[in-house]
């Protein structure tokens, strides 16, 4: 449930600052904005977030800027695209992106209802995608770290939302991404936000 007035904090890699589409177009920003048309009073919007980043470099990037005195509640993280990008070894994820979402915890003053979890999207599902070696085997390895993310957002009681589903109608509907034929466009980010406020409604 939404406690106004809201205090935002999304954190992630490409698919929260989204890349490719305009800065009003990203999902956080499309969320805040679908608050805002319903009377709800949305105080902050921060979106800590780059692309390209791994877990290890959203950990660095929020260490030590005090987050937890800004009194967010209601706080986002969607991470580890890169990782599996890059083939990094899938047994570093878990332990840090626990550490992040301990972090969240704490931003959001340990309220679990405050804080949720993204899946990442399945980028094999675009033309960038379908141009590398092993497309099926990009969905595999995502499907690992979800079921990592998802399992780990179960044992800390938080909202998970399974946007990969969304992502994987991409080659069917090229109205899902964005120009650079790689990241998800503002109709797919707009479609991530329909669920997001379905549950928070």
């Amino acid at each position: 449930q939404v406690k106004p007035p809201v205090r935002f904090l999304a954190l992630g890699d490409s698919y929260t600052i989204g890349h490719s589409v305009p800065a009003s177009e990203r999902w956080p920003i499309q969320l805040r904005d679908s608050l805002e048309s319903r009377g709800i009073d949305v105080r902050e919007t921060n979106v800590i977030a780059t692309t390209g980043w791994r877990t290890d470099n959203l950990l660095d990037a929020i260490t030590g800027k005090k987050l937890d005195r800004e009194n967010y509640n209601l706080v986002s993280i969607l991470i580890g695209v890169t990782a599996q990008y890059q083939q990094r070894p899938i047994a570093h994820y878990e332990p840090l992106f626990r550490q992040l979402l301990d972090s969240c915890l704490r931003y959001a003053a340990f309220d679990t209802s405050s804080v949720f979890i993204v899946s990442i999207p399945d980028y094999a599902y675009t033309p960038f995608g379908q141009r590398r070696i092993n497309p099926n085997q990009i969905s595999l390895q995502l499907n690992e770290y979800n079921a990592i993310n998802k399992r780990v957002a179960e044992e800390y009681g938080v909202q998970y939302f399974d946007i990969t589903p969304i992502s994987r109608q991409g080659l069917d509907d090229t109205d899902l991404v964005a120009p650079d034929e790689l990241h998800p466009s503002s109709y797919q980010y707009t479609l991530w936000v329909r669920e997001i406020l379905d549950y928070l409604d």
